[in-house]
Order: structure tokens, then C-alpha cells, then sequence
């Protein structure tokens, strides 16, 4: 298992970069109305501004609108992984794929190593 920053969400993306986190950070409602506009669009479900409140699918406290739903999410809790890229089924799983036909993420990058200049 890999040491991974508590921020770094179950699927790669940085919580801290994502207006769900933010919002709820500086409890500011016009980036919950705005998060909640853009992805009703991107995921093609509605989403209401108070949907919009996460402290970080990977810390405890608040999980709101998608995270409580996000079925990667689900799955790490299942096998005790704190990420997907900790997972032995990692290169194989029909989830990820599908996430990332949804999301246009590549996980896979998400994931890879960092190289330091």
C-alpha cells in the first residue's frame, strides 16, 4: 500500500482543487450554485447547491451530493483500499473505465508516479 496524500481522492483528482471541498471550506454559496450548475451538466443528473459540501471523500467530516454516491468510492471502503491506484485490480476494473468514459479523466496518469525536476 502507498502513502497517499489524505487529500487526494479515491479516484486520483486533488479534493482541495474541487468546488465541492472548497465550498464547503469557505462556505461560500455562489461557488455552491455554480459547482451544482456544472455538474448537473457534466454527470448529467441534477444537483442542488446544498449537494455541494465535501470535506474530502478521504477524511472524515462532511460528504455530500455525488461523493456520498461515487461508486469508486464505495468499492475502495469494500476492499480497504484508500484509492483506487492502491488496488490490486487497478489496470482490469470495469468501474475505472467507466468513470473515466464519464469523467474524460485518465486515472492512470492520476496515479503514476511523479517525477521531481
Amino acid at each position: 500500500m502507498t502513502t497517499r496524500d489524505p487529500m487526494q481522492g479515491v479516484c486520483g483528482l486533488d479534493c482541495a482543487a474541487c468546488g465541492a471541498y472548497r465550498a464547503w471550506r469557505d462556505d461560500d454559496q455562489s461557488l455552491r450554485e455554480q459547482t451544482a450548475q456544472e455538474w448537473s451538466v457534466q454527470f448529467g443528473t441534477p444537483f442542488a447547491p446544498e449537494d455541494i459540501n465535501c470535506s474530502g471523500c478521504r477524511t472524515s467530516g462532511v460528504k455530500g451530493g455525488y461523493t456520498d454516491a461515487c461508486p469508486l468510492r464505495g468499492c475502495a471502503i469494500r476492499r480497504g483500499e484508500p484509492t483506487c491506484g492502491d488496488c490490486g485490480d487497478f489496470g482490469d476494473c470495469a468501474s475505472r473505465r467507466e468513470f473515466e468514459a464519464q469523467s474524460g479523466l485518465d486515472m492512470g496518469a492520476l496515479f503514476a508516479p511523479k517525477t521531481r525536476p
